[in-house]
């Protein structure tokens, strides 16, 4: 392949994929993500991987469960409703402690809704969309090129801490068509052994991979360790991008396709003569509170950009601490906010 090429983002998704070393893809059709289950049909071919149109999102998300447990790198992609029917599987995969890699390009809703984008499924990605105490590595990517980049890191993170990881995207990035560089393979990628993984007990002792622990006492115990694992991926995987956070009185914060907007809003409000700054989490589980710790020594306001009706914002307050107005601007329903309007909450908010 060449090393730069024209893809749109569920494209560029896909080869990431194929380049991290993904041998099992399980997905089921839902616009805006079709180029994705598509692409993965055509490559899992051609790089002797398995490639399964299931008969639901259900079916998919447990049929990655079974390539997973055998140690295989393994994907599966939708769109929000989609995502929903995985949600049980999901948890199921963080109670088992194995890797994997989730894909949502994010639609209008609630409901079926429409194909437009949104970022409405931000809750249920951070907070634990299934059942019981759990989390899941989220990446949320702002561009092509982002798309294959981190797709490839979510399967190392994958392998690394033996848990889910999610790519957050929605339909506007999935879709659209940018040129991108794709990079030669690292020549000493990281190894990750799974002697865990239930790949035949002969010779050995038998490996057992189940979240159903009735023992007194044994599933707390489980959970505990969980916790210890997610405490380390808070503490070691944050991601993020700060700009113009020296000499601001007010931070744009915001997310994925969201955020190219809103920096295209900070340069126009900086030409006007206004110090206005942005901070993008790049990773929204674990969600990078130390970038607010800089920027609330600067600036008086922060203003929180999404396509939903407020919910990264919550973790903004929280990350803020009451150290500083924290206001919020959204659009839903596949509404996407503009630069100018933007730039006129910011205008309104220096005026304030």
């Amino acid at each position: 392949m060449k090393s730069k090429v024209l893809m749109c983002g569920n494209e560029a998704c896909g080869e990431g994929a194929v380049l991290a070393g993904c041998k099992f893809y399980a997905g089921y059709p839902i616009t805006p993500q079709n180029e994705l289950t598509a692409y993965m049909a055509k490559r899992m071919y051609e790089t002797s991987g398995v490639f399964i149109q299931a008969e639901s999102e259900v079916a998919a998300i447990n049929m990655v469960f079974g390539a997973a447990a055998a140690g295989v790198r393994a994907m599966t992609s939708s769109s929000s409703p989609g995502i929903s029917l995985k949600q049980e599987g999901i948890s199921y995969m963080a109670g088992c402690e194995l890797p994997c890699v989730i894909v949502n390009m994010q639609r209008g809703g609630p409901g079926l809704g429409n194909i437009a984008p949104s970022q409405g499924d931000y809750f249920q990605a951070v907070k634990g969309g299934g059942h019981g105490d759990y989390k899941i590595i989220v990446i949320a990517p702002a561009s092509d090129q982002e798309f294959l980049d981190y797709t490839r890191l979510a399967f190392d993170l994958a392998d690394k801490y033996r848990n889910p990881v999610m790519i957050l995207g929605d339909g506007l990035l999935g879709q659209m068509m940018e040129p991108l560089h794709i990079a030669a393979p690292k020549e000493n990628p990281p190894v990750f052994e799974k002697p865990w993984a239930l790949t035949g007990c002969k010779g050995r002792k038998q490996n057992i991979i189940r979240s159903l622990i009735l023992a007194e006492g044994a599933l707390e115990e489980h959970n505990k360790k969980l916790q210890e694992k997610f405490k380390l991926i808070a503490q070691t995987e944050t991601r993020g991008e700060a700009l113009n956070i020296k000499d601001c009185d007010i931070v744009l914060v915001a997310y994925g396709s969201v955020a190219r907007i809103a920096k295209a809003s900070m340069d126009m409000a900086r030409a006007k003569g206004l110090k206005v700054g942005l901070i993008r989490p790049v990773t929204l589980w674990p969600f990078p509170d130390k970038l607010f710790d800089n920027a609330v020594s600067m600036a008086k306001k922060f203003l929180v950009v999404e396509m939903s009706a407020g919910q990264m914002v919550e973790d903004v307050r929280l990350a803020v601490n009451g150290r500083a107005k924290v206001e919020f601007y959204g659009r839903m329903g596949g509404g996407i906010p503009s630069e100018i309007e933007i730039l006129q909450r910011i205008e309104a908010m220096y005026q304030a």
